[in-house]
């Protein structure tokens, strides 16, 4: 399964300096303010553009929807606007193509933006994983899930083979809906979402394996796999794991009474020891239906926890992050308002740059796992 990812070139040489790239990263941040508002007030209902909770706040703020990657899916799905601009990253980009329409058009304002967990998932080691799973007898008992944070080939990969994708909210429901149609679950990319999730659930840590696809066999026994109820892919995420335990017991310490709340992306001995653990739109309402006076430390991006601080204090809630060394998702910071004023002005000018397109042998599989998804949530 290949995808095509696409920077269109404009429909005539750009040659003005208005449009070039270059030009834009030279200017400060505040500048493009103003040309931003007025780019997207010419352009109106013709495009939306949605932001994901990581971005910086220059850009966010410009979002007609704002939200973790399940919110953005949907609202992708439902839009009428010829073009969706998604400051996101690239596998967020991807969905929102495969769910559009055949007129819509999906841009990524900087193509560098991608995401080190998807990048650990490769469509052909995970084919080798299933070839392996077949050799032994138990492919056909496994239903795959992929996490929302993965190529669109590897979406497709699932939904061509009875599976689904999810996302940290409906983690819990596609596992119950793999289930019912399973034995086994091979979970990808990201492990510690798997893990966490089957926990939850009550299927105890040593039925749930690790494959690693830079080992042979996965670093798995036949025995191994049969006894496996999940399977976890070896990957994660950059940011949450750097969450530790001694995270959690320094703050507890420094702020007693505090409550520490953490994304499940984070590591398995770090959930255990928080007070609560869910997506990003989840510890947002756990923060918004707490009483004045509550503090909590975030296990989770340093943007999002820092726009909650400032949202909070009003309310005499104080957020900190879970650690103060500050936690940076490099490859979403890269969408800046310079590269936003690009895209933008370039379609107020009729020219599409870094559209966004999935093969379509690998769309419709990809489409299947994502309509599952949309259906059990």
């Amino acid at each position: 399964m290949n995808l095509t990812l696409e920077a269109e070139a404009p429909a005539s040489s750009a040659t003005a300096e208005s449009c070039s790239l270059e030009h834009y990263l030279t200017l400060p941040d505040h500048s493009m303010d103003a040309r931003i508002a007025a780019a997207r007030a010419k352009l109106g209902k013709s495009t939306i553009l949605l932001g994901h909770h990581y971005q910086r706040d220059e850009v966010v703020r410009f979002a007609d929807f704002t939200g973790d990657s399940y919110k953005l899916s949907k609202a992708a799905a439902e839009t009428d606007a010829e073009f969706i601009v998604f400051c996101g990253v690239h596998f967020m980009a991807e969905s929102a193509d495969i769910l559009a329409r055949d007129s819509q058009q999906v841009i990524l304002p900087d193509l560098n933006a991608g995401c080190s967990m998807a990048d650990m998932a490769e469509i052909s080691q995970v084919e080798d994983c299933w070839d392996t799973l077949a050799r032994s007898g138990i492919a056909e008992e496994t239903i795959p899930i992929t996490y929302m944070n993965s190529s669109a080939a590897i979406k497709a990969f699932c939904g061509e083979r009875g599976g689904l994708v999810c996302t940290s909210s409906n983690a819990a429901a596609a596992f119950r809906w793999a289930f019912a149609r399973g034995k086994r679950i091979l979970f990808l990319p990201d492990q510690h979402l798997g893990r966490n999730t089957g926990y939850a659930m009550g299927i105890p840590l040593a039925e749930m394996s690790v494959w690693d696809p830079w080992a042979l066999q996965g670093g798995q026994t036949p025995a191994s796999l049969q006894a496996s109820r999940v399977l976890l892919w070896k990957g994660h995420c950059a940011v949450h794991q750097r969450f530790l335990p001694s995270h959690v017991d320094a703050v507890r310490a420094k702020y007693p009474g505090i409550q520490v709340i953490v994304h499940p992306e984070c590591r398995w001995e770090v959930c255990q020891k928080a007070d609560s653990l869910g997506s990003t739109e989840h510890l947002i309402q756990i923060v918004e239906r707490a009483p004045a006076g509550t503090m909590f430390a975030v296990g989770t991006e340093i943007h999002l926890v820092n726009r909650m601080a400032h949202r909070f204090a009003a309310q005499g809630k104080r957020v900190i992050t879970l650690d103060d060394t500050g936690c940076l998702c490099t490859t979403m910071y890269r969408i800046s308002p310079q590269h936003l004023a690009w895209a933008l002005e370039n379609l107020v000018e009729g020219r599409v740059v870094n559209r966004i397109q999935v093969r379509k042998s690998v769309k419709q599989w990809a489409r299947v796992a994502l309509d599952r998804m949309l259906e059990i949530a």
